[in-house]
């Protein structure tokens, strides 16, 4: 697999598809690594140019001493957008990845067509309980939380009905870098985009999950009255969405992802 030797960190990779096509960049939501894309990179990869990481302390990329910041994790996306010569794109970020969305659209709206804000909000959770969870990862490592997330990031109904993709999510949370997952806490800890809301200068659609208990619809209403150009979408599903409802969650791409 290509990776991004990049300053403190090395970034894996994978792009999917026509590089004449637009260029549309996945980024992940947190425990979870670029393969959590597969029903979107299946569906799309003939209509875009599709570019997938993991950022950085998760999957196949390089977990250098944290904690994190979020200025940190949003400018791995404009570097990996470099490496690749790509002036422009569309973004779609789901969970911790919406957060880094927010932080692009803030800071770099002229290199994005539109942003896909997904199962997300402009501050997730309180600084207490990220930084409890960071330190409970480095002391007992990630079994504890892997425990526990699918009822996070899935309906039950999902959960009962598609073992198999559980599993495999919790398996790869399990074996993930401890020390990647704990600093990523710490940049949500101190992630807050509220202030910024209204300068915005980006075409946004943030998409909520009626299901979704980490971030919820109302998080995402919160965001689109704020933000001068954006739209909310709603989809019948939980946190991790894109994997819930793929055929829906696709349906919004191409609705609103168009150059």
């Amino acid at each position: 697999m290509p990776v991004l030797e990049n300053k403190d960190v090395t970034l894996n990779y994978a792009t999917f598809g026509d590089r004449h096509n637009p260029a549309l960049i996945f980024s992940n939501s947190l425990g979870t690594n670029y393969q959590m894309w597969q029903p979107q990179i299946a569906d799309l990869q003939n209509e875009y140019f599709i570019i997938c990481y993991d950022t950085r302390g998760h999957g196949q990329s390089s977990a250098p001493k944290g904690p994190y910041h979020l200025n940190e994790i949003g400018q791995d996306v404009i570097d990996l957008l470099d490496h690749l010569n790509i002036d422009k794109a569309f973004f779609c970020g789901i969970s911790m990845g919406g957060m880094t969305g927010q932080w692009l659209a803030i800071h770099h709206p002229n290199r994005f067509y539109h942003l896909m804000l997904c199962n997300t909000a402009a501050k997730i959770g309180n600084d207490t309980a990220w930084t409890e969870r960071a330190q409970l990862v480095r002391k007992q490592g990630l079994d504890p939380i892997a425990a526990t997330a699918a009822s996070r990031w899935f309906t039950q109904g999902f959960i009962s009905s598609h073992p198999d993709v559980v599993e495999t999510l919790s398996e790869a949370l399990a074996t993930g870098s401890s020390e990647g997952y704990a600093s990523c806490c710490e940049a949500l800890s101190t992630a807050d985009t509220r202030s910024q809301l209204r300068d915005i200068d980006a075409a946004i659609t943030v998409l909520a999950g009626s299901a979704d208990p980490v971030t919820t619809v109302e998080d995402a209403q919160y965001m689109v009255e704020r933000i001068p150009n954006a739209t909310l979408a709603t989809i019948e599903a939980s946190h991790i969405s894109n994997i819930e409802q793929p055929d829906v969650f696709n349906q919004f791409i191409r609705q609103y992802l168009v150059h």
